[in-house]
């Protein structure tokens, strides 16, 4: 009974659009902009936030940053205590590397930008240089294309080897693909090249890992060290600790006691993690989101008034028509249900021509915003158009359910 009556419900819909062609799209037009519109948006700000949080893969997963300013800041605690707070020394590094147990792996970093690198007759200049420890490449992503990281006698004794990204390789070696073992000078000091990165080019956030060398921490001490220097500590956990609990809980014991903090002294260190700035940004592209979904629901808005005059329209058209149903025994919930199946037919049918717009759209090659529409957009574009059709098709629907067939059929 339910099948015939959809089925019954789809011939009535079906017919009552195509014999109005120009109207039913004229009244799609409404449903498809507001869809397509709030649709668009989405997969927008998906594809930039899912790029962002892509482009945050050197931060490392499972990681704990130890440092002396805070990613976040908290509006209570005054910008000078930060101030004032110690930078991370090495023999912490150390120390901690030593007592430290729940960990895979620690480093500790710090960064120079705006660097030239030179090598005979080609240089390079705003190159960013950083120095790490070994066992940085267990804590961050390091793409290596060839050759191999820092070993901890290099790191120990601030040997000069480094590790270039392409585009360093490219502009100091142009006529070498495989300049492992070659050397060139940074600062004056020559270098020997021990690994090349993958290229991976620009992201988002303005970081080009292409223009970047890893030199050694000691050795880069050595080079960069000043009063403004802020090294960075950073320590992998353990898979089965979750939230990283028992790591933070054993480095807070640690740095106090390394510090010498009293028990009413506040920590003078900062705990960064990567998911504080992930959902620092998934704050902002939920403000976006909701910025689209209000905008888009005008154009809904309009839409859905469309479809209801369609329906109040083709209610009047078909004044007659209920009536002889009426009296040869349709009940009232098949007329319902015929004209709002009709009304969210049409909603429906509004909604998909904005998604495959949408689709269209993903199909454009885009190097550095990848845009795909997903199950969740879709759900979310047929979901609205669903609720619209309902919406705009109930109080018609209902009109035409309480006719008086008598009254229907002397309408003509």
């Amino acid at each position: 009974m339910f099948f015939r009556l959809v089925y019954e419900s789809f011939n009535f819909a079906w017919q009552a659009l195509k014999s109005n062609m120009l109207r039913t799209i004229l009244s799609l037009l409404g449903v498809t902009v507001g869809i397509f519109a709030i649709i668009a948006v989405f997969t927008i700000v998906d594809a930039m936030e899912k790029n962002i949080k892509e482009s945050m893969s050197f931060l490392g997963d499972k990681v704990i940053y130890v440092q002396k300013w805070p990613w976040v800041f908290n509006g209570n605690f005054a910008w000078w205590k930060y101030y004032n707070r110690p930078v991370v020394k090495y023999n912490e590094y150390k120390m901690l590397e030593k007592v430290i147990v729940n960990k895979k792996a620690v480093a500790i970093f710090d960064q120079r930008g705006n660097v030239t690198l030179k090598n005979k007759n080609n240089s390079m200049k705003g190159c960013f240089v950083q120095g790490v420890s070994s066992g940085y490449e267990m804590v961050s992503d390091v793409p290596l294309e060839t050759g191999r990281f820092f070993i901890p006698s290099e790191q120990e004794a601030g040997k000069n080897v480094v590790i270039i990204g392409a585009e360093v390789s490219n502009s100091l070696f142009p006529n070498n693909p495989d300049p492992l073992g070659k050397s060139f000078k940074l600062k004056g000091v020559p270098f020997v090249v021990i690994g090349i990165l993958k290229k991976q080019g620009a992201n988002l956030l303005g970081i080009n890992f292409d223009n970047v060398a890893y030199i050694p921490y000691k050795t880069f001490e050595k080079l960069f060290s000043n009063k403004f220097s802020s090294p960075n500590l950073a320590f992998k956990g353990l898979d089965n600790d979750e939230g990283l609990l028992t790591l933070e809980a054993e480095l807070t014991g640690v740095m106090r006691s390394l510090r010498g903090l009293k028990p009413t002294q506040e920590n003078n260190f900062s705990f960064n993690r990567p998911e504080m700035a992930a959902n620092a940004i998934g704050s902002i592209f939920g403000v976006l989101n909701f910025a689209a979904a209000i905008i888009g629901s005008f154009s809904i808005l309009v839409g859905a008034f469309g479809i209801a005059n369609i329906m109040f329209v083709s209610v009047k058209e078909r004044t007659n028509i209920i009536g002889i149903q009426k009296s040869l025994g349709a009940k009232n919930y098949f007329i319902l249900f015929q004209f709002l199946f009709e009304a969210v037919f049409l909603s429906l049918l509004g909604g998909a021509i904005g998604l495959f717009i949408v689709y269209l759209i993903t199909l454009i090659p885009q190097d550095s915003l990848a845009m795909s529409l997903t199950i969740k957009n879709i759900s979310i574009g047929l979901g609205i158009s669903t609720v619209v059709g309902v919406l705009s098709g109930i109080i018609p629907a209902g009109v035409a359910a309480k006719l008086d067939p008598v009254i229907a059929i002397r309408s003509k």
